[in-house]
C-alpha cells in the first residue's frame, strides 16, 4: 500500500466500508512480532510505593524541625525574642517541601517493555530514560540504613554509556529483587542475541 493512496487516507475516494477498514487494521495489528506492543499503545506504568513518600516526608520534618528549634533558641538567646520569629522560616519551608515531595513522588514511574525499560520522573523538567535490555551491564539492589528501616530498596542500572545509567528508588525489597532478576535475565538474553 502506498502512502497517500485512497486506502490509506480515508478520503471520499475510499471505497472500503467501515467494517473492511476495521478488519484491515485488526489484520495489521495481529501481524506484529510476538513480544512487542502494538503501535500507539501506552506501556503499563508502575508507580513507586507510598513508603518512599513517608520516609522522605519524615526526614524533611525531622531535619527542618531541628533547624527551626536550633535557630529559634540561638536567635532568642543572642539577639532577643523578637528575632526568634525567624525560626518560622524553616517551618514554612517544611510546608512547601511537604507538597513538593508529594508531587515528585507521583512523577516517578517505570514500565517494563519487550526490549527496554522506561523510567519517567520530574515535575517541571520531565525526564524519561529508556534503558535497552541488551545494553545493561550490571543491575544492583541497594538499601541504606534509613531505607532498610522503612522496608525499601533501590534498583541501580548500569550500562555501557554512563548517560543511560538509571535508578528506581523506594521499591519494596521483594519487588526490587524480582526486577533485578528479570532485568538481568533479559539483559543476558538480549546481549547473547537470543
Amino acid at each position: 500500500m502506498e502512502t497517500g493512496s485512497p486506502e490509506n487516507t480515508g478520503t471520499a475516494g475510499d471505497e472500503r466500508t467501515g467494517a473492511e477498514a476495521a478488519a484491515g487494521e485488526a489484520e495489521r495489528a495481529g501481524s506484529e512480532p510476538a513480544g512487542t506492543e502494538p503501535a500507539g499503545t501506552e506501556p503499563a506504568w508502575t508507580g513507586l510505593p507510598p513508603g518512599l513518600l513517608r520516609m522522605r516526608r519524615l526526614l524533611l520534618v525531622v531535619w527542618l524541625g531541628l533547624l527551626a528549634v536550633g535557630l529559634g533558641l540561638l536567635l532568642g538567646l543572642l539577639a532577643g525574642p523578637g528575632w526568634a520569629a525567624f525560626a518560622l522560616l524553616p517551618l514554612a519551608l517544611t510546608a512547601w517541601g511537604w507538597v513538593m515531595l508529594g508531587r515528585n513522588w507521583r512523577s516517578w514511574r517505570y514500565a517494563e517493555r519487550a526490549d527496554d525499560l522506561l523510567i519517567s520522573r520530574g515535575v517541571l523538567w520531565r525526564e524519561e530514560t529508556v534503558v535497552p535490555y541488551g545494553r545493561m551491564q550490571l543491575v544492583e539492589v541497594t538499601s541504606g540504613p534509613v531505607e532498610r528501616h522503612f522496608g525499601l530498596a533501590s534498583v541501580q542500572l548500569h550500562t555501557a554509556a554512563a548517560a543511560t545509567d538509571a535508578t528506581i528508588p523506594g521499591l519494596d525489597p521483594a519487588e526490587a529483587e524480582r526486577l533485578r532478576d528479570r532485568l538481568t535475565e533479559l539483559g543476558e538474553a538480549r546481549s547473547a542475541g537470543l
